[in-house]
């Protein structure tokens, strides 16, 4: 099982902690994470291949996680094609972020974090609840 972790490109650097626990709490589920901002690099005249791409890593994978501390463009298309294609969809963001009314509102799960720690605890959770205990 693979997940796809969207995120803002610009602000990555700034969410490297929640995206270690991200990773963590998928890990100890035996879930591989894409994070595709980490994983492809493309000139901004590449869109239609950037694209291309994204869209075909959100098929290899069971579902999304959108983290939303830093709203994004690119997040809400990704999640809308991942929502289209009937994937799951976990709404992240820090409890001071703006709230996201669309995305919000195509997820199926909603997790409100207050630090790092906090998103792994909470996802640890409900990923143990989803996943391991079926």
């Amino acid at each position: 099982m693979k997940a796809y972790i969207a995120v803002n490109y610009k602000h990555r650097k700034n969410l490297s902690k929640e995206l270690i626990a991200i990773g963590m709490a998928l890990n100890g589920v035996n879930v591989q994470t894409m994070i595709f901002v980490d994983q492809y690099s493309f000139d901004e005249n590449n869109e239609k291949e950037m694209m291309h791409q994204a869209m075909l890593e959100i098929d290899r994978c069971s579902f999304l996680l959108a983290e939303c501390t830093y709203k994004g463009i690119g997040i809400g298309i990704e999640a809308g094609y991942a929502k289209a294609k009937k994937k799951p969809i976990i709404y992240m963001r820090h409890i001071k972020a703006e709230h996201s009314t669309t995305l919000a509102g195509i997820s199926d799960v909603q997790i409100l974090y207050s630090n790092p720690k906090d998103l792994f605890d909470q996802l640890n959770d409900f990923l143990n609840k989803a996943l391991v205990k079926k």
